[in-house]
């Protein structure tokens, strides 16, 4: 039997003052899934997650998470969930090990219960070696372990994310996205991360585009590649506007521009990808070819790319 949706979202909409920021959002987030809801900066997932976590109350439409209303039973639902902000919540001044402590006495533990706890989510977060380090003295990628740990005490069904890599490296992102795959994988805990950053949206089970507080598309992420047929080359190049006009002349195709990238979608390129590289080879740093990204999902769907102006 199919069970219903960890997250319904009917009809939302949510202003500031005369500033719309969510308008008549509708989607779903499946139990037991990582979720990414997916936008720029003012699209409305500040809100939306915010409405989620239930710190900002519903104005218009109806919002269903863990069988509970969240406009009648947001307090029974916080209990349910937990949440991670951008910069994380801990008291640097204090051990990992108080951290968790004083967060699990927030919760009602205490005692064996708590110790043990603890000791089981700093172990499988990799950071049971530095229960006694003060946090302020750990790297950004170990103080995100240290608050999934704390944030997982009180065992929630759901975890919100708000950018959760903001601030970490390379290596401290991936070890991130292992803890949070094995979390779901061994817990099936529901997981919603809401980002801008496409190598995160990809690993995301389902995703949710938003762009000037609308829903443009909603899918996993190969089903909305697959929305977008045929090859696209990309060209990174040191004067692309010129070049972009010198392609668009001799060739007659159309060549769209984000900063320094260029990037031309068609059913076939190979015999492009050649003619270009005949011409214009002294005139770019780069050229690929590939299928379609998430970005150009967005750029289909809203006319512009999640970073900068298309041109």
């Amino acid at each position: 039997m199919t069970q219903p949706p960890a997250i319904t979202v009917e009809s939302l909409s949510h202003c500031y003052g005369e500033r719309v920021a969510l308008d008549d959002v509708s989607c779903e987030f499946a139990r037991g899934s990582i979720c990414g809801v997916l936008g720029p900066n003012g699209s409305g997932k500040t809100t939306l997650f915010s409405i989620l976590s239930s710190l900002v109350p519903t104005q218009s439409g109806q919002v269903t998470a863990l069988g509970f209303d969240l406009r009648r039973h947001a307090t029974e639902y916080r209990q349910q969930i937990s949440v991670t902000f951008q910069a994380p919540a801990l008291d640097r001044r204090l051990t990992v090990q108080e951290n968790l402590l004083h967060q699990g006495h927030l919760y009602g533990l205490s005692g064996r219960v708590l110790a043990e706890r603890s000791g089981e989510l700093l172990e499988q977060f990799r950071v049971a070696d530095r229960t006694g380090d003060i946090v302020d003295t750990l790297s950004g990628g170990l103080k995100r372990r240290v608050e999934l740990a704390k944030c997982l005490l009180h065992d929630p069904q759901l975890l919100l994310l708000d950018e959760p890599s903001n601030g970490l490296d390379p290596g401290a992102r991936h070890d991130l996205w292992q803890c949070l795959e094995e979390l779901r994988a061994e817990r099936g805990t529901t997981i919603v991360v809401a980002t801008h950053l496409m190598e995160e949206a990809e690993r995301c089970d389902a995703l949710v585009l938003l762009d000037a507080g609308k829903v443009v598309a909603s899918g996993s992420p190969s089903e909305l590649r697959n929305e977008i047929p045929g090859e696209t080359i990309s060209i990174i190049a040191s004067q692309p506007e010129t070049l972009q006009q010198r392609i668009r002349e001799s060739l007659q195709v159309d060549v769209r521009r984000t900063g320094e990238l260029l990037r031309i979608q068609q059913e076939d390129c190979q015999t492009l990808l050649h003619e270009l590289v005949d011409r214009f080879s002294g005139d770019f740093k780069t050229i690929s070819l590939g299928k379609a990204t998430l970005e150009d999902v967005f750029l289909a769907r809203t006319g512009h790319r999640l970073a900068g102006d298309e041109q």
